[in-house]
C-alpha cells in the first residue's frame, strides 16, 4: 500500500513465521504493521534473520525501523546478527528512529555498545505485570484507547537479559 503522505518504515524480521501465525495472522509482517503501523504508512519487510536486509544506499529513505523479537541469541555470533549490528550503527549514526522489540531490544543494545547475555536468574516464563512509561506514545497497541493503562500483564519467555541500567538509558535515548 503507496500513500502519498504516508512514511516508511522498514520491519526487520529476526525469525520466521510459524505456522500458526501464518494460519492465523498471515505472517509476522501482518502482526507488526497492526501494531504500530498508522493509516497512509508504507512498510518494507527484510528477512534479515535469512540474510535479506536493506540496501544501505537506500538507509535514508525510511522514516524508521522496527526490529523483532527472535529465538536466536543477541548476543550470538551468527552472520546475520553481526551484520544487523552493524546496519544498527549506521542507523544510529544517520539518527534514525529505531524500535527494538525483545531480541530487537538486546541487539540494539549490543551494537551501541551496551551489555547483553544470559540472565543470571536463568529462563524467565510467566505472566509479567509492566508498568507503562508515563507519555509513551500508543501508536495502536492499546486498540484506540483514550487513556493508556498504568500497567499491564504480559505473557514472557525468555533466558536472556539487557541489565536494568542499560535498558533505560538506551530507551531514552531512542
Amino acid at each position: 500500500m503507496k500513500i502519498a503522505n504516508g512514511k516508511r518504515n522498514a520491519l526487520l524480521l529476526a525469525l520466521r513465521d510459524s505456522d500458526y501465525v501464518k494460519k492465523v495472522y498471515g505472517g509476522y509482517f501482518n502482526v507488526f504493521v497492526d501494531a504500530f503501523g498508522e493509516e497512509g504508512d508504507q512498510w518494507d519487510s527484510f528477512r534479515v534473520v535469512d540474510g535479506q536486509f536493506p540496501d544501505m544506499q537506500e538507509l535514508h529513505k525510511y522514516h524508521g525501523f522496527v526490529i523483532t523479537g527472535s529465538p536466536y541469541d543477541a548476543h550470538g555470533n551468527e552472520s546475520w546478527v553481526l551484520r544487523l549490528c552493524i546496519l544498527i550503527q549506521t542507523l544510529d549514526a544517520m539518527e534514525k528512529k529505531v524500535l527494538g522489540i525483545c531480541f530487537g531490544h538486546q541487539v540494539l543494545c549490543r551494537a551501541l555498545g551496551g551489555k547483553v547475555g544470559r540472565a543470571f536468574s536463568g529462563w524467565d516464563i510467566g505472566l509479567r505485570q509492566v508498568k507503562i512509561v508515563e507519555g509513551l506514545p500508543s501508536y495502536h497497541l492499546f486498540g484506540g484507547l483514550k487513556e493508556i493503562p498504568s500497567s499491564l500483564s504480559l505473557i514472557e519467555c525468555h533466558q536472556d537479559e539487557v541489565p536494568l541500567s542499560l535498558s533505560l538509558s538506551l530507551s531514552l535515548s531512542l
